[in-house]
């Protein structure tokens, strides 16, 4: 996606093919020589027996500018802990495993229940968290960088430009969100974004009027990439939804906390492939049926917070105005597809659509329905002033885990 192209309201860095990975990387080990980096990879146990996790682990390893990579790891018992601790054995860097299902973390969890600071559900956005935690227990990273474990397409130099922006000490950024181009091997992909965010940005500036906030989610090429990078120095107060808002919900709070000049998105692949969730139209609580819904839910709870007023008769307006911009924005997805020799299925994607209008009116109800909701977890400001030794104690747990089974 060669262009130069930018919009004003947050800024935009290409790659327009006139620099190579080592000159990139040779400047970002000058830059962590003195501001160290870590990376965190939220993890499934399952994603280590995918065709992805091995090409990702063989690509880190040629990473220079790392300090630390930290694996939340999930869904996983004692011998599979194990086997996870044997696999990252590979990697270069200095690293850690945290089994977040063991005995000593569960014992951790309950302590912040006790106090009303637990996550209220289980899922990555409480595994990032948790990260994050261990991330600032060590008092030694001034950048941190997230992405995913089921890129197919994983080179290290998706890593190098995420975290470059941030990682450069003459650059504003305090943010850095991935983008990318959602192209499968024949295929556009992206529908969530495609289909639901973007008419839905569209369909709000249409009902409730301009909104900065509107125009802030709207610069981004992909506001549902799972890679972005920051200064650390943000994350004490950061809020991360408990929910399927994740991406949406880190954009917000970067809005909330930062000036637009402080936030920007960066071109880190040409092409991006990972493991597809299902739409699941006859379970609302799993796939991309209940992900619609979270991202529905966390955008109108940020607008309700800057004065937006909801009510029924604006949901059921919403719904109409999406489903007429959503098949138009389709329109033009379907020609893009074609003139690149890419399949799009129209009807697969209409039916997307009719089901993404109706979490629409789900989100709405939900959001009315439960004005008192808090989606997000504590910030770890709050948790180190409620209880001032769980940083250190959530490392040494790590540690004990890490001798006893690793």
């Amino acid at each position: 996606m060669v262009d130069f192209h930018q919009n004003g309201s947050i800024a935009t860095l290409h790659n327009l093919r006139t620099r190579s990975l080592a000159d990139i990387t040779a400047e970002l080990e000058t830059f962590t020589a003195n501001r160290k980096a870590s990376l965190i990879l939220p993890c499934l146990y399952s994603e280590l027996e995918t065709e992805a996790m091995p090409r990702i682990l063989a690509e880190l390893s040629k990473v220079t500018y790392l300090h630390r990579i930290i694996v939340g790891l999930d869904r996983a018992d004692a011998d599979q802990f194990r086997h996870a601790c044997q696999f990252f054995e590979g990697l270069n860097q200095n690293h850690v495993v945290i089994w977040n299902d063991s005995p000593r973390m569960q014992t951790l969890e309950a302590r912040l229940q006790a106090m009303g600071l637990a996550p209220s559900e289980q899922g990555k956005g409480k595994n990032v968290w948790t990260s994050i935690g261990y991330m600032l227990s060590c008092q030694d990273s001034d950048v941190m960088a997230i992405h995913d474990c089921d890129i197919l397409t994983y080179t290290n130099e998706l890593l190098a430009r995420l975290i470059y922006p941030v990682a450069n000490p003459t650059f504003p950024y305090q943010v850095a969100k991935g983008y990318y181009a959602r192209i499968g091997t024949n295929k556009l992909n992206g529908r969530v974004t495609r289909l639901l965010v973007s008419p839905l940005l569209i369909a709000l500036k249409r009902v409730v009027g301009d909104r900065d906030y509107l125009d802030y989610l709207r610069s981004f090429r992909y506001p549902l990439s799972g890679e972005f990078a920051m200064r650390t120095n943000i994350l004490p107060d950061l809020r991360i939804p408990s929910d399927w808002g994740l991406e949406i919900g880190v954009l917000s709070e970067a809005w909330r906390n930062l000036a637009p000049k402080a936030v920007c998105q960066v071109e880190i692949a040409d092409a991006y492939d990972h493991k597809h969730q299902s739409l699941s139209p006859q379970d609302a609580e799993t796939g991309l049926n209940r992900m619609s819904t979270d991202i529905c839910k966390a955008i109108f709870r940020k607008l309700a917070a800057d004065g937006t007023v909801f009510t029924n008769n604006v949901f059921r307006t919403l719904k109409a105005t999406y489903y007429r911009c959503a098949l138009d924005l389709l329109e033009a997805y379907h020609s893009d597809a074609q003139m690149n020799g890419l399949v799009l299925d129209r009807h697969s994607e209409e039916a997307s659509i009719e089901l993404f209008a109706e979490n629409i009116m789900r989100a709405g109800q939900t959001f009315l329905e439960n004005p008192h909701e808090t989606p997000f977890i504590p910030t770890w400001n709050r948790v180190h002033a409620a209880d001032p030794d769980f940083l250190r104690d959530m490392q040494e747990a790590a540690a004990a885990d890490t001798r006893e089974f690793g």
